[in-house]
């Protein structure tokens, strides 16, 4: 059975709880995405060491492998919508297979980014191809660049909005709460899938 694509909109976790992986995001301070980014993207490195790390559990679940370089291009895609946020404008972005980096600023002024299909990406990046060492040393390095761009943005830019080509808006602090979901909703897949299998 191939991964089923994920087209839920994830949306709601900026609002309530998320009951499969705990994430609560009443009680996620702005100023401690940075570290939370961190943390997240050296759990899944840390998976990566595991020499079953490229092994599906089962052929509609991601490896540890897949998770870890969704988690790179997580990073890398959000710290661009980061960047689009706090300038209200386009801003140049990664080159990832599936991804549109284009903006288009609505009537209001307000930026607008296309919605990403990340299985569309995982496939054109071929995930469960790559090497687990450059997909760790690379995960870093986006974690980090990421981590630092958020730790860069000052108070008064916190309420900048960006909306979702799908209509959904942000600002800059439900983006980033909304970001860092994803990130700790990967390493509790990651850490189920090695409980499961030990």
């Amino acid at each position: 059975m191939p991964i089923v694509p994920d087209a839920k909109d994830w949306t709601w976790v900026l609002e309530r709880t998320c009951d499969e992986c705990g994430y609560d995001p009443s009680v996620v301070a702005f100023e401690t995405i940075p570290g939370r980014v961190r943390s997240s993207a050296a759990a899944l490195t840390a998976a990566l060491d595991d020499p079953n790390a490229a092994v599906r559990p089962d052929d509609s679940t991601w490896s540890a492998l897949e998770y870890a370089a969704h988690v790179r291009d997580v990073c890398r895609i959000f710290e661009h919508r980061l960047d689009i946020t706090r300038t209200g404008s386009a801003r140049p972005g990664p080159v990832i297979g599936g991804y549109d980096a284009s903006v288009v600023i609505d009537e209001s002024g307000i930026p607008m980014f296309a919605n990403w299909d990340q299985d569309e990406t995982a496939l054109a990046e071929d995930y469960a191809a790559q090497r687990s060492a450059q997909v760790a040393a690379d995960l870093r390095a986006a974690a980090e660049k990421t981590a630092r761009a958020y730790e860069s943005v000052p108070g008064e830019e916190l309420d900048r909005p960006a909306k979702r080509s799908n209509g959904s808006l942000f600002t800059v602090r439900t983006l980033g709460s909304y970001f860092l979901h994803d990130l700790v909703h990967h390493v509790h897949d990651v850490e189920k899938r090695s409980t499961a299998t030990a």
